[in-house]
Protein backbone atom coordinates (compact mmCIF):
# COMPACT_ATOMS: atom_id res chain seq x y z
CA UNK A 1 0.00 0.00 0.00
CA UNK A 2 1.24 3.45 -1.21
CA UNK A 3 2.06 6.07 1.47
CA UNK A 4 -0.83 8.36 -0.58
CA UNK A 5 -3.28 5.97 0.30
CA UNK A 6 -2.95 6.19 3.73
CA UNK A 7 -4.06 10.21 4.24
CA UNK A 8 -6.19 10.90 7.05
CA UNK A 9 -9.73 11.83 5.67
CA UNK A 10 -10.54 13.55 8.79
CA UNK A 11 -7.30 16.20 9.19
CA UNK A 12 -8.64 19.40 7.67
CA UNK A 13 -4.89 20.12 6.01
CA UNK A 14 -4.77 16.83 4.55
CA UNK A 15 -6.33 18.35 1.49
CA UNK A 16 -4.39 21.27 1.40
CA UNK A 17 -0.85 19.93 1.82
CA UNK A 18 -1.52 17.13 -0.74
CA UNK A 19 -2.89 16.42 -4.07
CA UNK A 20 -6.38 15.55 -3.63
CA UNK A 21 -6.61 14.31 -7.44
CA UNK A 22 -3.57 12.11 -7.20
CA UNK A 23 -4.27 10.23 -4.58
CA UNK A 24 -7.86 10.13 -5.48
CA UNK A 25 -6.69 8.39 -8.67
CA UNK A 26 -4.70 5.79 -7.10
CA UNK A 27 -7.70 4.50 -4.81
CA UNK A 28 -10.15 4.22 -8.01
CA UNK A 29 -7.78 2.23 -9.39
CA UNK A 30 -6.19 0.19 -5.99
CA UNK A 31 -9.09 0.28 -3.40
CA UNK A 32 -12.15 1.96 -4.92
CA UNK A 33 -14.19 0.99 -1.64
CA UNK A 34 -11.89 0.60 1.33
CA UNK A 35 -12.34 1.00 5.08
CA UNK A 36 -10.11 3.98 6.88
CA UNK A 37 -9.31 3.15 10.51
CA UNK A 38 -10.13 5.21 13.68
CA UNK A 39 -12.53 5.79 16.20
CA UNK A 40 -15.23 5.19 14.66
CA UNK A 41 -13.76 4.05 11.35
CA UNK A 42 -15.71 4.58 8.23
CA UNK A 43 -15.75 3.27 4.69
CA UNK A 44 -14.88 5.12 1.52
CA UNK A 45 -16.21 5.55 -1.78
CA UNK A 46 -14.44 7.00 -4.67
CA UNK A 47 -16.17 5.65 -7.68
CA UNK A 48 -18.73 7.33 -9.73
CA UNK A 49 -20.90 4.20 -10.17
CA UNK A 50 -20.93 2.86 -6.14
CA UNK A 51 -20.84 6.64 -5.47
CA UNK A 52 -24.35 7.01 -7.48
CA UNK A 53 -25.71 3.83 -6.03
CA UNK A 54 -25.14 5.09 -2.30
CA UNK A 55 -26.59 8.32 -2.78
CA UNK A 56 -29.89 6.11 -4.46
CA UNK A 57 -30.32 3.57 -1.56
CA UNK A 58 -32.00 5.31 0.81
CA UNK A 59 -33.45 1.75 2.38
CA UNK A 60 -29.93 0.48 3.60
CA UNK A 61 -27.96 3.86 3.83
CA UNK A 62 -29.58 6.66 6.54
CA UNK A 63 -29.18 10.38 6.18
CA UNK A 64 -30.83 10.91 9.99
CA UNK A 65 -27.46 10.29 11.64
CA UNK A 66 -25.90 13.49 10.07
CA UNK A 67 -24.40 13.36 6.71
CA UNK A 68 -20.80 15.51 7.15
CA UNK A 69 -18.01 13.05 8.54
CA UNK A 70 -16.73 15.82 10.95
CA UNK A 71 -19.80 15.64 12.89
CA UNK A 72 -20.45 11.94 12.66
CA UNK A 73 -16.97 11.13 14.02
CA UNK A 74 -18.68 12.78 17.64
CA UNK A 75 -21.87 11.12 17.81
CA UNK A 76 -25.12 11.29 16.32
CA UNK A 77 -25.74 14.91 14.03
CA UNK A 78 -28.39 16.31 17.09
CA UNK A 79 -30.32 17.57 13.46
CA UNK A 80 -31.06 14.49 12.51
CA UNK A 81 -34.75 14.25 11.98
CA UNK A 82 -35.52 17.94 12.24
CA UNK A 83 -33.28 19.33 9.16
CA UNK A 84 -34.06 18.78 5.54
CA UNK A 85 -30.70 16.83 4.93
CA UNK A 86 -30.34 14.53 7.98
CA UNK A 87 -33.73 13.35 7.75
CA UNK A 88 -35.14 9.79 6.18
CA UNK A 89 -38.64 9.01 5.19
CA UNK A 90 -41.26 9.56 5.14
CA UNK A 91 -40.44 12.61 6.85
CA UNK A 92 -37.84 13.37 4.32
CA UNK A 93 -40.24 13.66 1.97
CA UNK A 94 -42.76 16.18 4.17
CA UNK A 95 -39.93 18.53 4.80
CA UNK A 96 -38.99 17.97 0.77
CA UNK A 97 -42.01 19.21 -0.17
CA UNK A 98 -42.34 22.58 2.14
CA UNK A 99 -38.54 23.64 1.25
CA UNK A 100 -39.59 23.10 -2.73
CA UNK A 101 -42.02 25.48 -1.77
CA UNK A 102 -39.35 28.18 -0.92
CA UNK A 103 -37.80 27.38 -4.74
CA UNK A 104 -40.94 27.70 -6.96
CA UNK A 105 -41.15 30.15 -9.60
CA UNK A 106 -43.01 32.71 -8.22
CA UNK A 107 -39.92 33.05 -5.35
CA UNK A 108 -37.33 32.70 -7.79
CA UNK A 109 -38.14 35.18 -10.41
CA UNK A 110 -38.02 38.06 -8.36
CA UNK A 111 -34.72 36.69 -6.59
CA UNK A 112 -32.93 35.91 -10.16
CA UNK A 113 -33.22 38.68 -11.27
CA UNK A 114 -31.61 40.69 -8.37
CA UNK A 115 -28.69 38.04 -8.70
CA UNK A 116 -28.18 39.18 -12.59
CA UNK A 117 -28.35 42.98 -11.14
CA UNK A 118 -25.91 42.33 -8.09
CA UNK A 119 -23.34 40.23 -10.27
CA UNK A 120 -23.41 42.93 -13.07
CA UNK A 121 -22.89 45.68 -10.75
CA UNK A 122 -20.23 43.77 -9.13
CA UNK A 123 -18.05 43.06 -11.69
CA UNK A 124 -18.35 47.01 -13.40
CA UNK A 125 -17.01 47.86 -9.78
CA UNK A 126 -14.28 45.37 -9.71
CA UNK A 127 -13.03 46.46 -13.49
CA UNK A 128 -12.87 50.11 -12.83
CA UNK A 129 -10.16 49.04 -9.79
CA UNK A 130 -8.38 46.57 -11.43
CA UNK A 131 -6.49 45.06 -8.66
CA UNK A 132 -8.56 42.89 -5.99
CA UNK A 133 -9.49 39.74 -4.02
CA UNK A 134 -12.42 38.26 -5.85
CA UNK A 135 -13.22 36.46 -3.18
CA UNK A 136 -13.86 38.76 -0.56
CA UNK A 137 -14.87 41.83 -3.00
CA UNK A 138 -16.81 39.68 -5.06
CA UNK A 139 -17.56 36.14 -4.64
CA UNK A 140 -18.70 36.83 -0.69
CA UNK A 141 -21.55 39.43 -1.73
CA UNK A 142 -23.80 37.22 -4.45
CA UNK A 143 -25.10 34.00 -3.12
CA UNK A 144 -25.13 34.85 0.89
CA UNK A 145 -27.35 38.48 -0.64
CA UNK A 146 -29.33 35.98 -2.82
CA UNK A 147 -30.05 33.58 -0.08
CA UNK A 148 -30.94 36.49 2.39
CA UNK A 149 -33.02 37.96 -0.62
CA UNK A 150 -34.80 34.79 -0.67
CA UNK A 151 -35.18 34.52 3.62
CA UNK A 152 -35.90 37.95 3.27
CA UNK A 153 -33.10 38.61 5.72
CA UNK A 154 -32.55 42.66 6.77
CA UNK A 155 -29.14 44.13 5.10
CA UNK A 156 -27.61 44.79 8.88
CA UNK A 157 -27.37 41.21 9.69
CA UNK A 158 -26.38 39.72 6.48
CA UNK A 159 -22.18 40.81 7.37
CA UNK A 160 -22.28 38.58 10.61
CA UNK A 161 -24.50 36.16 9.18
CA UNK A 162 -21.65 35.83 6.50
CA UNK A 163 -18.74 35.78 8.99
CA UNK A 164 -20.80 33.37 11.31
CA UNK A 165 -20.97 31.02 7.97
CA UNK A 166 -17.66 31.12 6.83
CA UNK A 167 -16.32 29.55 10.00
CA UNK A 168 -19.31 26.66 10.19
CA UNK A 169 -17.84 24.29 7.86
CA UNK A 170 -14.23 25.52 7.27
CA UNK A 171 -11.42 27.55 8.91
CA UNK A 172 -8.68 29.80 7.27
CA UNK A 173 -5.59 28.19 8.77
CA UNK A 174 -3.94 25.11 9.77
CA UNK A 175 -3.83 25.79 13.37
CA UNK A 176 -7.64 27.18 13.98
CA UNK A 177 -9.49 26.53 16.88
CA UNK A 178 -12.44 24.15 15.78
CA UNK A 179 -14.87 25.52 18.46
CA UNK A 180 -15.05 28.25 16.44
CA UNK A 181 -16.96 26.87 14.20
CA UNK A 182 -19.35 25.00 16.59
CA UNK A 183 -20.08 28.62 18.05
CA UNK A 184 -20.45 29.51 14.60
CA UNK A 185 -22.98 26.87 13.88
CA UNK A 186 -24.70 27.80 17.01
CA UNK A 187 -24.85 31.54 16.34
CA UNK A 188 -26.54 31.10 13.09
CA UNK A 189 -29.37 28.54 14.49
CA UNK A 190 -30.13 31.20 17.65
CA UNK A 191 -30.12 33.94 15.04
CA UNK A 192 -33.08 31.90 13.05
CA UNK A 193 -34.76 30.97 16.03
CA UNK A 194 -35.50 34.65 17.16
CA UNK A 195 -35.93 35.02 13.19
CA UNK A 196 -38.56 32.56 13.12
CA UNK A 197 -40.23 33.44 16.45
CA UNK A 198 -41.01 36.88 15.08
CA UNK A 199 -42.03 35.62 11.62
CA UNK A 200 -44.61 33.32 13.16
CA UNK A 201 -46.18 35.70 15.39
CA UNK A 202 -46.63 38.54 12.56
CA UNK A 203 -45.81 36.11 9.81
CA UNK A 204 -44.94 38.34 6.08
CA UNK A 205 -45.51 37.03 2.37
CA UNK A 206 -41.49 35.72 3.05
CA UNK A 207 -39.96 32.00 2.89
CA UNK A 208 -39.08 31.83 6.79
CA UNK A 209 -42.88 32.87 7.24
CA UNK A 210 -43.98 30.02 5.33
CA UNK A 211 -41.78 27.62 7.00
CA UNK A 212 -42.78 28.86 10.48
CA UNK A 213 -46.53 28.62 9.57
CA UNK A 214 -46.83 25.80 7.57
CA UNK A 215 -48.72 22.30 8.59
CA UNK A 216 -46.12 19.59 8.09
CA UNK A 217 -47.40 16.60 8.20
CA UNK A 218 -49.90 16.52 11.70
CA UNK A 219 -48.04 19.75 13.17
CA UNK A 220 -46.17 22.84 12.74
CA UNK A 221 -42.69 22.52 12.94
CA UNK A 222 -40.97 23.48 16.19
CA UNK A 223 -39.08 26.99 16.28
CA UNK A 224 -36.03 24.64 16.81
CA UNK A 225 -36.83 22.74 13.28
CA UNK A 226 -37.33 26.41 11.67
CA UNK A 227 -34.27 28.17 12.51
CA UNK A 228 -32.27 24.35 11.58
CA UNK A 229 -33.97 24.31 7.87
CA UNK A 230 -32.92 28.09 7.66
CA UNK A 231 -29.72 27.13 8.62
CA UNK A 232 -29.72 24.59 6.07
CA UNK A 233 -30.47 27.34 3.14
CA UNK A 234 -27.80 29.05 4.33
CA UNK A 235 -25.33 27.11 4.86
CA UNK A 236 -25.91 25.39 1.27
CA UNK A 237 -26.92 28.48 -0.72
CA UNK A 238 -23.79 30.51 0.32
CA UNK A 239 -20.63 27.96 0.98
CA UNK A 240 -21.20 25.73 -2.44
CA UNK A 241 -21.71 28.72 -4.72
CA UNK A 242 -19.59 31.07 -3.07
CA UNK A 243 -16.54 28.49 -3.15
CA UNK A 244 -17.47 27.21 -6.89
CA UNK A 245 -16.96 30.82 -8.12
CA UNK A 246 -13.61 31.37 -6.45
CA UNK A 247 -12.83 27.98 -8.19
CA UNK A 248 -14.17 29.33 -11.46
CA UNK A 249 -12.13 32.60 -11.62
CA UNK A 250 -9.09 30.63 -10.46
CA UNK A 251 -9.68 28.25 -13.51
CA UNK A 252 -10.06 30.78 -16.14
CA UNK A 253 -7.38 32.60 -15.10
CA UNK A 254 -5.33 29.67 -15.64
CA UNK A 255 -6.74 28.38 -18.52
CA UNK A 256 -6.59 31.29 -20.80
CA UNK A 257 -8.17 29.03 -23.81
CA UNK A 258 -10.99 28.29 -22.40
CA UNK A 259 -12.04 31.87 -21.28
CA UNK A 260 -11.54 32.94 -24.70
CA UNK A 261 -13.84 30.33 -25.73
CA UNK A 262 -16.23 31.37 -23.38
CA UNK A 263 -15.92 35.30 -24.19
CA UNK A 264 -16.17 34.49 -27.95
CA UNK A 265 -19.12 32.11 -27.56
CA UNK A 266 -17.02 28.87 -28.81
CA UNK A 267 -18.64 27.92 -25.14
CA UNK A 268 -22.36 28.63 -23.59
CA UNK A 269 -22.50 29.82 -20.39
CA UNK A 270 -25.00 26.73 -19.60
CA UNK A 271 -22.36 23.73 -19.93
CA UNK A 272 -19.66 26.28 -18.64
CA UNK A 273 -21.53 26.39 -15.20
CA UNK A 274 -21.69 22.58 -15.47
CA UNK A 275 -17.91 22.29 -15.72
CA UNK A 276 -17.59 24.94 -13.07
CA UNK A 277 -19.47 22.75 -10.62
CA UNK A 278 -17.70 19.21 -11.43
CA UNK A 279 -13.97 21.32 -11.31
CA UNK A 280 -14.83 23.04 -8.13
CA UNK A 281 -17.19 20.44 -6.29
CA UNK A 282 -17.08 21.94 -3.36
CA UNK A 283 -18.50 19.77 -0.73
CA UNK A 284 -15.91 16.78 -0.74
CA UNK A 285 -18.13 14.13 0.58
CA UNK A 286 -21.50 13.66 2.26
CA UNK A 287 -22.10 10.66 4.75
CA UNK A 288 -24.83 8.18 5.21
CA UNK A 289 -25.39 5.52 8.21
CA UNK A 290 -25.64 1.61 6.99
CA UNK A 291 -28.85 0.72 8.88
CA UNK A 292 -28.80 -3.04 7.66
CA UNK A 293 -25.87 -4.93 5.86
CA UNK A 294 -24.82 -3.98 2.66
CA UNK A 295 -22.87 -5.05 -0.39
CA UNK A 296 -21.13 -1.71 -1.48
CA UNK A 297 -18.23 -2.12 -4.60
CA UNK A 298 -18.32 -5.69 -3.24
CA UNK A 299 -17.52 -4.89 0.48
CA UNK A 300 -19.56 -6.14 3.02
CA UNK A 301 -20.98 -3.47 4.50
CA UNK A 302 -22.31 -4.18 8.34
CA UNK A 303 -25.19 -2.57 9.95
CA UNK A 304 -24.04 0.55 11.69
CA UNK A 305 -21.09 1.39 9.68
CA UNK A 306 -20.75 4.99 8.33
CA UNK A 307 -20.25 5.39 5.01
CA UNK A 308 -18.68 8.03 3.13
CA UNK A 309 -19.28 9.00 -0.89
CA UNK A 310 -16.70 10.94 -1.96
CA UNK A 311 -17.70 13.67 -4.60
CA UNK A 312 -14.27 14.89 -5.16
CA UNK A 313 -13.25 11.42 -6.47
CA UNK A 314 -16.55 10.48 -8.24
CA UNK A 315 -16.18 13.85 -10.37
CA UNK A 316 -12.79 12.72 -11.35
CA UNK A 317 -13.52 9.13 -12.54
CA UNK A 318 -12.14 8.40 -15.77
CA UNK A 319 -14.57 6.03 -16.58
CA UNK A 320 -16.97 9.04 -16.62
CA UNK A 321 -15.14 12.08 -17.74
CA UNK A 322 -12.83 11.67 -20.25
CA UNK A 323 -9.58 13.48 -19.31
CA UNK A 324 -11.04 14.44 -16.14
CA UNK A 325 -8.23 17.13 -15.01
CA UNK A 326 -8.51 18.92 -18.27
CA UNK A 327 -11.24 22.13 -17.42
CA UNK A 328 -13.39 22.34 -20.80
CA UNK A 329 -15.83 24.45 -20.49
CA UNK A 330 -17.42 22.69 -23.57
CA UNK A 331 -17.70 19.23 -22.04
CA UNK A 332 -21.24 17.10 -22.83
CA UNK A 333 -22.46 15.43 -20.91
CA UNK A 334 -21.48 16.09 -17.58
CA UNK A 335 -22.94 13.65 -14.93
CA UNK A 336 -21.28 15.19 -11.85
CA UNK A 337 -22.56 14.87 -8.08
CA UNK A 338 -21.90 18.66 -6.86
CA UNK A 339 -25.42 18.59 -5.93
CA UNK A 340 -25.42 14.44 -4.95
CA UNK A 341 -27.96 12.74 -6.24
CA UNK A 342 -31.11 10.87 -5.91
CA UNK A 343 -33.22 11.92 -2.94
CA UNK A 344 -31.39 14.08 -1.74
CA UNK A 345 -30.50 16.20 -4.56
CA UNK A 346 -29.92 19.47 -3.43
CA UNK A 347 -33.17 21.72 -3.56
CA UNK A 348 -31.18 24.36 -4.31
CA UNK A 349 -29.71 23.55 -6.88
CA UNK A 350 -31.50 25.80 -9.68
CA UNK A 351 -30.37 28.47 -7.61
CA UNK A 352 -26.94 27.60 -7.26
CA UNK A 353 -26.41 27.84 -10.87
CA UNK A 354 -28.08 30.67 -11.62
CA UNK A 355 -25.62 32.21 -9.30
CA UNK A 356 -22.84 31.04 -11.51
CA UNK A 357 -24.62 32.00 -14.63
CA UNK A 358 -25.12 35.88 -13.47
CA UNK A 359 -21.77 35.96 -12.65
CA UNK A 360 -20.34 34.40 -15.69
CA UNK A 361 -22.28 36.24 -18.02
CA UNK A 362 -21.88 39.40 -16.64
CA UNK A 363 -17.63 38.56 -16.51
CA UNK A 364 -17.63 37.88 -20.42
CA UNK A 365 -19.77 41.52 -20.55
CA UNK A 366 -17.50 43.58 -19.12
CA UNK A 367 -13.64 41.41 -18.41
CA UNK A 368 -11.26 41.16 -21.67
CA UNK A 369 -8.19 39.74 -19.20
CA UNK A 370 -8.17 37.70 -16.11
CA UNK A 371 -4.61 37.16 -14.09
CA UNK A 372 -3.41 35.98 -11.13
CA UNK A 373 -2.10 38.73 -8.53
CA UNK A 374 -0.81 36.43 -5.79
CA UNK A 375 -1.32 33.29 -4.02
CA UNK A 376 -5.06 32.26 -3.47
CA UNK A 377 -5.26 31.06 0.08
CA UNK A 378 -6.83 27.60 0.64
CA UNK A 379 -9.51 27.03 3.09
CA UNK A 380 -8.96 24.07 5.97
CA UNK A 381 -11.58 21.49 5.99
CA UNK A 382 -12.34 17.75 5.88
CA UNK A 383 -15.87 18.53 4.12
CA UNK A 384 -14.98 22.09 2.08
CA UNK A 385 -12.20 22.32 -0.76
CA UNK A 386 -11.12 25.96 -2.06
CA UNK A 387 -10.19 29.39 -1.07
CA UNK A 388 -10.56 32.01 1.42
CA UNK A 389 -8.52 34.77 -0.85
CA UNK A 390 -8.17 35.10 -4.63
CA UNK A 391 -6.13 38.11 -5.41
CA UNK A 392 -6.63 38.85 -9.24
CA UNK A 393 -6.58 42.04 -11.88
CA UNK A 394 -9.50 42.18 -14.21
CA UNK A 395 -9.14 44.30 -17.48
Amino acid sequence: MSRRTELDLTDPTTFVRNDPHDFWREVRRTRPVYWQDGNPGFWVVARHADVLACYADVTALSSAYGTVLETMLHGRDPAGGKMLAVTDRPRHRELRNLMQRAFSPRVLGAVERNVHRRAARLIETVVERGEFDFATEVAEHIPMNTICDLLSIPEADRPRLLQWNKLAVSVDAADADQIDSFEARSEIVGYFMEIAQHRRRVPGDDVISMIATAQVGDRQLTLEEVALNCYSLILGGDESSRVSAICAVKALAEHQGQWRALRSGGANVDTAVEEVLRWATPAMHFARTAIRDVEIGGQAVRGGDIVTMWNVSANNDEDVFGMPRRFDLTRWPNRHVSFGHGPHFCVGAFLGRAELRALLSAMTRSVTDIQLTGKPLPIYSSFLQGYSSLPVAFR
